[in-house]
């Protein structure tokens, strides 16, 4: 080895790390963010003094933000990259938290919520496509890391909302005291962040001509039908996921716990979504991605749907512990092949993906919301088990290809 190379591996290396750091303060942010709004919203709807289906319809305004941001990054992305739209997705959602928690009417949080939604949209596609993008470079199978560090984001978050909740504090002083620490660790890494590919996957190069004659595909730039499975497979991973953390902590105060042991249930599910994200990336490479969606599937069903059949709060703890379960790895395989679809541009695929589970956030609350206001709570959370049973079916479709990049 020259001493030209000796000095240009640690380089890349170190260059690497950094990162995949970059990428994962992005995701540890997200999901403390989000963690600890979810652990404090029985304080914000008694705030507001809403039913449970006037909060399902509150809470749509998100997902409408949402949607114009994927509209836009679906066709966007591929020429502006995905570090650009999350840098700025990650800023708003530090300062538009602790914003809605000072919400006192219903107007106020809806016009809050609808900002948040477009934050989150210009966030989580891209922070995925970044992370796509570490892993094609580590040319090996990291991403269930990186949806580990959201979920203990996530996981810290619930706990500083049973912290908060013990002692009373005010949600708005919680939750902006929290995202100044996070905003610190964001402008220490936010140089790192690596970007996507930009304009060239959408050129047709001289080469892909070949793909018109008798025989071969041309390479597409929109759905396909892998994509079309693995994006419905992703809606309903939303819905579930969605469901455990709008309505977990307000279940288990519906039969009879306070809301400290509301925003535990909350904990229970992170902890649960944690611990199966930190081991994922072996088990997947154990039992192949399209049996461990099967598997993961499984687990939601039986976990779930004997919760709500015996229907105490120490069921309630371990039924979405076992969604999280679960859940847990789903996206994460989903996004990975996703990614490396060998027709579509990766940060196409990922945005397509992302734009294809965004009805589940429409869907879910105002569906479990309505199914709440009708039969009761515990019906309307029937809707995660139907989910994962048809994620389950659904998995049957999946073809797995060699998604390890090569090096």
């Amino acid at each position: 080895m020259t001493r030209t190379d000796t000095e240009f591996a640690p380089t890349i290396g170190r260059e690497l790390r950094q990162s995949r750091l970059a990428v994962a303060v992005l995701f540890v942010m997200s999901g403390t963010v989000m963690g600890g709004w979810a652990g404090r919203i029985p304080s914000v709807r008694e705030q507001l003094g809403v039913s449970d289906g006037e909060w399902g319809l509150i809470v749509l305004a998100t997902p409408v933000g949402v949607l114009l941001s994927l509209l836009l990054l679906s066709t966007i992305i591929t020429r502006t990259g995905s570090r650009t739209p999350s840098v700025v997705g990650a800023a708003g959602m530090l300062v538009l938290i602790p914003v809605a928690a000072l919400s006192t009417t219903p107007a106020a949080l809806i016009g809050c919520l609808l900002i948040l939604g477009l934050a989150q949209g210009l966030l989580y596609g891209p922070m995925n496509a970044l992370a796509v993008e570490v892993e094609r470079r580590y040319c090996r199978s990291i991403l269930s890391s990186f949806h580990f560090w959201y979920s203990g984001g996530q996981l810290l978050g619930g706990l500083l909302g049973v912290l908060a909740g013990v002692f009373r504090l005010a949600p708005a002083i919680q939750l902006a005291a929290s995202g100044l620490l996070l905003a610190v660790l964001y402008l220490a890494t936010v140089r790192f962040l690596p970007d996507t590919q930009r304009g060239a996957p959408e050129v047709v190069e001289p080469h892909e001509a070949l793909t018109a004659l008798p025989g071969r595909r041309r390479p597409s730039h929109g759905w396909t039908a892998q994509i079309v499975v693995l994006a419905a497979i992703g809606f309903l991973t939303s819905i579930n996921e969605g469901g455990a953390v709008q309505w977990s902590a307000l279940y288990t105060v519906s039969l009879g716990g306070g809301i400290a042991l509301g925003s535990v249930t909350m904990v229970c599910y992170s902890l649960a979504i944690s611990a199966v994200r930190l081991v994922g990336d072996r088990v997947i490479e154990a039992v192949g991605r399209r049996r461990f969606l099967q598997l993961s599937a499984s687990v939601s069903v039986v976990g779930m749907g004997t919760a709500l059949l015996v229907g105490t709060a120490p069921a309630a703890l371990i039924g979405f512990a076992c969604v999280g379960v679960g859940s847990g790895c789903i996206v994460p395989v989903v996004m990975t092949l996703a990614g490396n679809q060998p027709s579509v541009p990766s940060a196409k695929a990922v945005a397509l993906i992302s734009l294809g589970e965004w009805p589940a956030f429409l869907l879910g609350p105002p569906v479990i919301g309505g199914l709440a206001e009708l039969f009761g709570l515990r019906w309307g959370l029937s809707v995660i088990v139907l989910g994962a049973l048809l994620i389950l079916v659904l998995a049957t479709f999946v073809r797995e290809r060699e998604t390890a990049p090569a090096g």
